[in-house]
C-alpha cells in the first residue's frame, strides 16, 4: 500500500495534544459543589456508564485518525508485465522416431524408446513458436502427427508411441522420406528433420542416401541420432514360461550412413550412449536451430483506491460514539 499524499499523515500528530487536553480536563474535573464529606460517594457502587465514560472520546479520535488516513489517499498498486510476440519466424521440424523392437533394449533408463520419448517431449515443450510433426518408423513408416503448434497434443501422441505396433525392421529411408513429405510444401524459411534410430537400414523401398538427396533438393536439414551403447546391450526376452529376463545383444548402428545423411543435407550426426548424452544432443540441436522472435514487453500499473474503506470505518466509529453517548451515557453531544 502507498499514499498519494503522505504529507497529510502528519495531521495524525494533532491527536496527541487532543488526548493530553482530554486527560488534563478529566483530572481537573468539571463543575464543583461544596459538600461536607465524600466518604459516602466513594463507597457508592460504580455502574457500567462509569467505565464507559472515556469510550466516546476514543471513538471520536479514532474517526478523526481514519479520516486523516483517507485524505492521504491510500492506494494498492498492481504492476503487471505483458510480454507479447509481435513477429515470430518459426522453424518447421519433423521428428522421425525409430519404434522397432530393438528400441526396447535397456542400455538406457528404463529403455531406449522411453528415454527417447521423454527427451523429445521436453524438446517439443521448449520450441514455443515452431510447428512440429512426428513420424514413426520400423519396417514401415507412418505420420503420427502433421505439423502443428499444439504442443500438448504432440506430447500426448508421443507418449502413446509403442514398439511392435507395426511390422518390425528398420526402414530408415522410408522414415526420412515420410518426414520429407510432411515438409516439402512448407513455406518456412528453415525446415528440419531430427531422425533417431538404433539400427541399420534393412527394410523399405527407399534407401537412406536417396532420401537424403531428396531432402537436400527441398532444402531440408537432417540431424541424425544413433542410439545405443558401444558393444552389447541388455535386451528383454520372454522364456517359455512367460518369465522376462535379459540377454546381451550386439549394438549395430550404421553410423556411416547416418553421417552421410547429415552431411548431405547440412545437418550433423550425433551418437547417444545414455540418457544424459541424448538430452545433451537435443539441447545442442535446440541451440543450433533457433527461431527468430521479436518480443514486445508492456508494463501496466493498475491503481486501486482504498480510501473508501477508511471513510466507512470513520463513519462507523462516529455512529458508535453517538449511540454510546446518547443511549448508554444519556448525554447529547
Amino acid at each position: 500500500m502507498r499514499f498519494l499524499h503522505p504529507e497529510i499523515l502528519w495531521a495524525l500528530t494533532l491527536l496527541l495534544p487532543l488526548a493530553a487536553y482530554y486527560v488534563w480536563r478529566s483530572l481537573k474535573g468539571g463543575a464543583t459543589i461544596d459538600i461536607s464529606t465524600v466518604k459516602g460517594v466513594l463507597r457508592a457502587p460504580r455502574s457500567v456508564r462509569y467505565y464507559m465514560r472515556h469510550i466516546p472520546f476514543v471513538l471520536r479520535c479514532t474517526a478523526l485518525a481514519l479520516i486523516i488516513v483517507a485524505l492521504a489517499r491510500p492506494q494498492i498498486v498492481d504492476e503487471r508485465d505483458d510480454t507479447s510476440v509481435t513477429d515470430a519466424e518459426g522453424i518447421d521440424i519433423v521428428m522421425a522416431v525409430d519404434i522397432s523392437t530393438s528400441m526396447l533394449a535397456r542400455d538406457f533408463t528404463p529403455d531406449r524408446i522411453s528415454a527417447a520419448k521423454e527427451v523429445a517431449a521436453d524438446f517439443i515443450a521448449d520450441r514455443k513458436t515452431d510447428r512440429i510433426g512426428i513420424v514413426a518408423f520400423a519396417g514401415e513408416s507412418f505420420t503420427l502427427s502433421p505439423l502443428t503448434t499444439d504442443k500438448e497434443t504432440l506430447k500426448t501422441l508421443l507418449g502413446r508411441l509403442r514398439s511392435g505396433v507395426i511390422e518390425d525392421g528398420t526402414a530408415i529411408g522410408n522414415g526420412l522420406a515420410t518426414s520429407i513429405n510432411r515438409l516439402r510444401e512448407s513455406d518456412a524459411e528453415s525446415k528440419v528433420v531430427i531422425l533417431l534410430t538404433d539400427g541399420v537400414n534393412n527394410r523399405g523401398e527407399i534407401s537412406p542416401l536417396m532420401a537424403a538427396q531428396i531432402a537436400g533438393e527441398y532444402g531440408i536439414k537432417v540431424y541424425t541420432i544413433g542410439v545405443g551403447k558401444q558393444g552389447k546391450a541388455p535386451y528383454p526376452v520372454t522364456d517359455m514360461f512367460g518369465n522376462v529376463m535379459e540377454m546381451m545383444v550386439d549394438v549395430e548402428i550404421d553410423e556411416e550412413v547416418l553421417g552421410k545423411i547429415a552431411s548431405e543435407t547440412g545437418g550433423r550426426y550425433f551418437r547417444a550412449t545414455d540418457n544424459n548424452s541424448l538430452r545433451e544432443i537435443y539441447d545442442e540441436i535446440d541451440r543450433l536451430e533457433k527461431s527468430k522472435v521479436d518480443i514486445v514487453s508492456h508494463n501496466y500499473v493498475i491503481t486501486h483506491e482504498k480510501c473508501l474503506a477508511w471513510i466507512l470505518g470513520a463513519l462507523l466509529a462516529l455512529a458508535l460514539e453517538f449511540l454510546i453517548r446518547t443511549l448508554v451515557l444519556n448525554k447529547l453531544p
